[in-house]
Parts: structure tokens; C-alpha cells; sequence
């Protein structure tokens, strides 16, 4: 069973121009090639709106903001189209309660107003609805009246900003949509007390970008270019899900290898003490058609994630880029399932100790293991996950319509 040609509503946690490539945009892209998808950018608030008004994010949004004829961005991708809302009222501060709940209702109705405006507009019909990990608009659906409402459950919810509300309301999106799709197997049966036709389907990787690392003519990214070798790289967002205990340990068993972090600092951890050591370098965030270069200066990449309650439930993008730009990866082991995903090509490690010996055996590299890190990732890739998503659609479409 095929979806084309299908009207898609997606309303995602993450905006579109974000510092690093996220699974909810990256979705989109790849609906749009035989799809026409509507990407509701999440919406600024007040605060945001005066915090951001000297970047690039705000101009590029400011002519949108507050006119309802010309309330979307159109990309390069024909099929897709980026819905931008009026700012709405910061509200997260609020105690969970009833208060909070009708706030709540309020910014779903300011954010419905322009969409319905554009549906009005482009002359959308029958079209699906997909919540992309929008937890804090939990029944912004149930205003726009799609065929098909689907739940798209790419973390799990940890950090006290999200658990603030986020646990109320993420049950009561799961418990009102017709599916949920999950990234983890973790996730998957979580959500699957709350609703039965829940599924897993993994994230994946651009593939044809990370290889781009294996272009013998692209040089190496200049922010890599004056670090003594070996490089033990790291890229992605640096923040709680980092085990630093173990970081710190690995930084003192490697005084003779550079360890790089490239990526955006949570606030939370910009003081943390690892990063004091004289072995590791802090390089920032970079835009994501940067990645290639960047990992091709790494002689090892790596995962060091904690293993905690709730690491079971993280399926990380990076971990098929890194396979896909042909680099050795050493991970810890905070996530079991991923073992069913990457074979032998990733060496996942326990303790600081076992994570050192696996970083000195990578650096020893040899010509066929890569063939089989790229083989790994080919067939991880968007393409296939991509068709998975639009099958799962399709089937939970019909089902619906045939009822």
C-alpha cells in the first residue's frame, strides 16, 4: 500500500532551521518528495520574540508572524511548506492545574486560526495530521479535524522543563490519536498501555551526506585542522544524556589522544568540570552541511551516553552518520536494542576502562571493517525508514476510512 499524494500536517518540537538536523524536519523532507507537506514550525513565544529579535531565525520568520496571506515559508522542496504562527504567550512558568490547561487551549487556538487560514487558502482536503513530538499542544488536532491523527514519540520526556506539564500532556495526546509511531522499542511499549496501535520505527541517517566524508578532495573542517592527531570526535548536542563520570575517566586513561566536542552546550553544563581538562576541546555548534568535514577529521567517533532509566529509549541519529561517513564508533552500552541494528561494526562499552581499550583497538582500523560500517548504514537510512513511515500511514488510513 502506497501514500502519495496525500495532504500532511505536521506539527513539530523542532524548528525547522535548528543548529543540527532533527528527525522530526528530516521527516518531513523526505514525506514531501511524493507527498504535500505542511510543516507547522513551532511557534514563537512573546519571550522568544524579543530574546531572538537580532537573529537570523527572527528574520527570517518576522515577515510572516502577523500576516494571515503570507503565513509560510515555501523551501526549495516544492511539496513542502513551512506554516509560521503568530508569537504565542510564554506559559510553561505556570503550575500545572487548571490555569495552565486553559492556557494551553488558548495557544492551540492561535496556532489553528493561521493554519485553518492556510487550509482555507491552498484549498487542503482530507488531509493527515501528524504530532511530531508536540506534546505541549496535545489536542491541537482535535481543532483541525484531520483523517488520520498520529503521535510521532522521538525521546523520552527527562528534563524538568519538559516534565514540568509534559507528562500530563504527552498522555493525553497518546490516548486521543488514531496511531503512535515511537523510536524506540522502549518508547514503543511504554506507549502501548496508553494505546494499543503503537509501533516502533527507528530513526536513521542522510547517508549520501555523511559519506560525503570519504570524498578524498573535501579537506577537513578548519576548526579541526590545528588539532594534534589522534582526534576522538563527538557531534551533537552536549547535555544530560552525556555521561560525564565516565567522560572524565576516559579523559585521564588518553592524555596522548584529543578528545573534540562538536555541538550546542545546554546552559545546564556549560560550567561543568570535564571540560577543563587540557585534552578535550570544545568546538561549538556548526551547521549540519559541516558534518562531513567534521567527521572527517575524527579518527574515532563516539557515544558516551549514560545508561540510566530512561537510555533504553534513545536512538540516536548520530550513530548511523558516524557508520555512514565510514568512521570507527565507540559507544557505551546505554541501549541494548541497538545491537539488533549495527552487527559488529560498534564497539559498546561498559565502563570507562573497556571504553578506552576500544578506542586504542579503533584506532587500528583496518580497510574491511569499514566496507562493513557502510554496508550498516545503508541499510539504516531515511529511505528505508521513510517507506516504513508512509506503509504504517497507509495502512492505519485505510483502516480508518474502511471502518
Amino acid at each position: 500500500m502506497e501514500l502519495k499524494n496525500r495532504h500532511i500536517i505536521i506539527f513539530s518540537q523542532m524548528q525547522f532551521d535548528g543548529r543540527l538536523e532533527s528527525t522530526n524536519y528530516t521527516m518531513a523532507k523526505h514525506l514531501a518528495k511524493d507527498n504535500f507537506v505542511y510543516y507547522v514550525d513551532r511557534p514563537f513565544t512573546w519571550k522568544d520574540y524579543i530574546k531572538f529579535k537580532d537573529t537570523k531565525e527572527y528574520r527570517v520568520r518576522k515577515p510572516h508572524f502577523f500576516s494571515a496571506s503570507n503565513s509560510y515559508i515555501q523551501t526549495d522542496i516544492p511539496n513542502l511548506k513551512i506554516i509560521i504562527s503568530p508569537p504565542v504567550p510564554s506559559i510553561n512558568m505556570l503550575p500545572e492545574g487548571r490555569l495552565y490547561r486553559a492556557a494551553v487551549k488558548f495557544n492551540e487556538g492561535i496556532v489553528a486560526r493561521r493554519l485553518k487560514k492556510v487550509i482555507k487558502n491552498l484549498n487542503i482536503k482530507d488531509y493527515i495530521y501528524i504530532n511530531s513530538y508536540n506534546y505541549t499542544y496535545p489536542t491541537f488536532h482535535q481543532l483541525i479535524k484531520p483523517l488520520l491523527t498520529v503521535y510521532h514519540c522521538v525521546d523520552p520526556l527527562v528534563e524538568e522543563y519538559q516534565i514540568r506539564h509534559g507528562l500530563i500532556s504527552e498522555d493525553i495526546v497518546v490516548k486521543s490519536v488514531d496511531m503512535v509511531i515511537c523510536t524506540s522499542k522502549q518508547l514503543r511499549d511504554s506507549k502501548k498501555k496508553i494505546n494499543s496501535n503503537s509501533f516502533f520505527i527507528p530513526n536513521a541517517a542522510n547517508i549520501a551526506h555523511s559519506q560525503k566524508a570519504l570524498d578524498p578532495q573535501l579537506p577537513v573542517a578548519n576548526i579541526l585542522s590545528d588539532i594534534k592527531k589522534p582526534v576522538i570526535g563527538y557531534f551533537g548536542n552536549i547535555e544530560r544524556r552525556i555521561d560525564y563520570d565516565l567522560l572524565a575517566e576516559v579523559l585521564q586513561q588518553n592524555p596522548d589522544k584529543n578528545f573534540v566536542f562538536v555541538g550546542p552546550i545546554d546552559e545546564d553544563y556549560l560550567e561543568h568540570p570535564v571540560f577543563k581538562a587540557s585534552n578535550l576541546l570544545l568546538k561549538g555548534a556548526v551547521p549540519y552541511e559541516q558534518m562531513p568535514a567534521v567527521l572527517k577529521g575524527f579518527d574515532v567517533a563516539i557515544i558516551p551516553f549514560k545508561k540510566d532509566e530512561v537510555s533504553n529509549s534513545i536512538f540516536p541519529l548520530k550513530l548511523f552518520e558516524y557508520l555512514g561517513s565510514g568512521r570507527p564508533v565507540v559507544s557505551t552500552d546505554f541501549n541494548t536494542d541497538l545491537h539488533e541494528f549495527t552487527g559488529n561494526t560498534v564497539s559498546y562499552c561498559s565502563n570507562a576502562t573497556e571504553f578506552s581499550n576500544a578506542l586504542n583497538t579503533a584506532l587500528n582500523d583496518r580497510p574491511n571493517l569499514q566496507q562493513k560500517r557502510l554496508e550498516v548504514a545503508a541499510g539504516n537510512t531515511w529511505e528505508h525508514r521513510i517507506l516504513e513511515i508512509k506503509n504504517l500511514l497507509a495502512l492505519n488510513l485505510d483502516r480508518k476510512l474502511n471502518s
